[in-house]
């Protein structure tokens, strides 16, 4: 067995302790490069959802509404391991809308394994609302004196804003209200024509026919809401509020 010296078996080992150092750096750094990779992949699927939001807000706002659009974008996980994707097609999904804080779909649609994820976004709509200026009780009738016109986001709640004064100048505050609350439909209510059992006038159509009759209001009443009425021969039947107070029927 030939003899090897304690010098030359050192330099023997050297290269091999060399490369043990370089794969464990290589193994160390691994993780890093593919969680690099991954937050890239996550950074072009930002960049394709802002690119498809940006187009569907220019053509939303090509409408009649005045509103000034804002969109932001919040983050996939980045625990997520997608696949590479030569194509991935950004959609809305169903029963969601660009309004207030929703959702965008993500899929891939050309790549070795198929994936579909979902990016949160808040979309805002700025624009001319009415503001109440101070506290109103519920069941109080709203006059011009309380609200004030400003700029606020439409899509902060789902409830429609009133933007025209003559929509809401005479209305009742179904609750109470609170300074700073932007009028939406949803705040309001029509007046009443009538209250419970008070006389109404019933306009009853049938086959080939149409009589004007009394009857009994069960409810109280606002212009659009249906109402059950009782008529003079005992029969109570459903009909619809017009805006004078009568009531239409049909058998």
């Amino acid at each position: 067995m030939p003899h090897t010296s304690p010098l030359s078996y050192r330099a023997a080992a050297r290269p091999r302790l060399l490369w043990a150092v370089l794969a464990l750096c290589a193994a160390a750094l691994a993780p890093t490069a593919r969680a690099q990779g991954m937050a890239e992949a996550v950074q072009d699927l930002g960049t394709i959802g802002q690119r498809w939001l940006d187009g569907a807000l220019a053509q939303a706002q090509g409408g009649t509404l005045p509103l000034r659009m804002e969109v932001s974008l919040g983050q996939l996980d980045p625990r997520l391991r997608l696949s590479a994707c030569a194509r991935v097609e950004p959609y809305l999904p169903a029963g969601a809308r660009l309004w207030g804080r929703t959702r965008l779909g993500l899929r891939c649609v050309d790549g070795a394994t198929r994936w579909n994820v979902f990016l949160p976004i808040t979309v805002k709509a700025f624009g001319p609302a009415w503001v109440l200026s101070g506290n109103v009780a519920s069941g109080a009738v709203l006059t011009e004196a309380d609200a004030v016109e400003t700029e606020v986001d439409w899509a902060a709640e789902p409830a429609a804003i009133i933007a025209n004064p003559q929509a809401w100048v005479g209305l009742i505050a179904a609750r109470p209200l609170a300074a700073g609350q932007a009028l939406r439909q949803n705040l309001v209510r029509a007046p009443d024509l009538f209250k419970a059992g008070a006389p109404v006038r019933v306009m009853v159509q049938g086959p080939g026919y149409a009589v004007t009759a009394a009857g009994e209001a069960l409810s109280a009443g606002t212009a659009g809401q249906n109402v059950r009425v009782r008529m003079t021969n005992g029969r109570v039947i459903m009909g619809i509020v017009n805006t004078d107070g009568t009531i239409d029927a049909a058998l």
